[in-house]
């Protein structure tokens, strides 16, 4: 895309969400509303109190994510990850479903009050990475690593230097980021080892929100609640299709046992790492005892017939409640 076309593009967007705050102010947007049929699956990831975007382009406030469950109990039907499927939803309002991944600490601490609060249920999709001795996402630590860490480190015999968005890129002009996503979890946690000295993240307690993964007391709570259900996302947060057929396999299998004896309830419902799926691991996932496939965007139309698969829309942090609103009709954003 010319510069041109990217500046008109993001002219474009900008006056859109604006017209749509002007709509909502006005009180003009009732009938968008009012006349909205269907239904749509929305996710979630990191709640925090302020400073959102500061790790994780993902997360939101605990404010706003209180605007968006006021705007969801005035304006739309709230239906659960198992009516959902079940097809249980109203004729008279929009249908939507909350979902979150990555099983963050933040999500117990801030999302699940607010959800008891206003009487709306979500899914939570966990990872089992309280299984092992690390108690953070490769990916997460990499962000910090991009605001906390040095101008440059050594990792697997290659040199990495910081970019000016906060990115460790290699001599070949590749991500670290993009290149341990092709991994499986041998080399990340070589990188969570190193990162763990190089950056002193633990020293930071006041960011301790923008990181720390649900304890197994935590996520057993969570899904006593009648507001809250348990899913899997994966053991290691690993993109599921770029480890070999018998890794995701021993994946898929071993993330559910772990939540299933921590939660003493049957977890039958996957969100893919990253979305990212394809056919053998959604066979694999079937096969593993999975009925509910939560991928983001599907990878053929085909997948549209297959009664496992959803899709769902990402939350946009850097728009009003409002525009966020008009995006989980539409299913996409400007």
């Amino acid at each position: 895309m010319s510069v041109a076309r990217k500046i008109y593009s993001r002219a474009s967007r900008k006056a859109l969400n604006l017209f749509g705050d002007l709509l909502h102010f006005a009180g003009a947007d009732k009938s968008t509303y009012q006349y909205a049929r269907g239904s749509r699956i929305i996710v979630y990831h990191g709640i925090c109190l302020d400073n959102p975007t500061r790790f994780n382009t993902l997360f939101i406030t605990q404010k706003r994510f209180e605007e968006h469950l006021k705007a969801y109990k005035k304006h739309f039907n709230v239906v659960s990850l198992a009516d959902y499927y079940a097809g249980r939803f109203s004729t008279d309002r929009f249908n939507i479903c909350l979902t979150f991944d990555d099983g963050f600490a933040n999500n117990y601490h801030y999302a699940l009050p607010l959800l008891a609060k206003y009487k709306i249920p979500a899914t939570f999709f966990v990872t089992a990475i309280g299984a092992t001795k690390y108690d953070i996402l490769w990916n997460d630590l990499l962000s910090i690593a991009g605001r906390l860490g040095p101008v440059k480190f050594e990792f697997d015999n290659e040199l990495y230097y910081k970019s000016r968005y906060n990115k460790y890129i290699g001599a070949d002009g590749v991500s670290l980021n993009d290149k341990l996503r092709k991994t499986g979890f041998d080399k990340k946690a070589g990188l969570i080892n190193l990162l763990d000295i190089l950056t002193g993240f633990r020293e930071e307690t006041t960011i301790k929100d923008y990181w720390q993964q649900m304890t197994a007391e935590q996520i057993r709570e969570l899904a006593a609640s009648p507001y809250a259900s348990v899913g899997s996302h994966g053991y290691y947060h690993n993109d599921l299709c770029n480890i070999s057929a018998g890794e995701a396999a021993q994946e898929l299998t071993q993330s559910k046992y772990y939540l299933e004896k921590i939660t003493g309830t049957e977890v039958n419902s996957i969100a893919f790492p990253y979305g990212s799926y394809n056919e053998e691991v959604a066979a694999l996932s079937k096969t593993a005892g999975y009925e509910q496939l939560l991928a983001t965007d599907f990878n053929s139309p085909q997948h549209h017939a297959d009664p496992a698969l959803r899709e769902r829309l990402t939350i946009n942090p850097f728009i009003s409640t409002a525009n966020q609103m008009y995006a989980n009709i539409r299913g996409k954003y400007y």
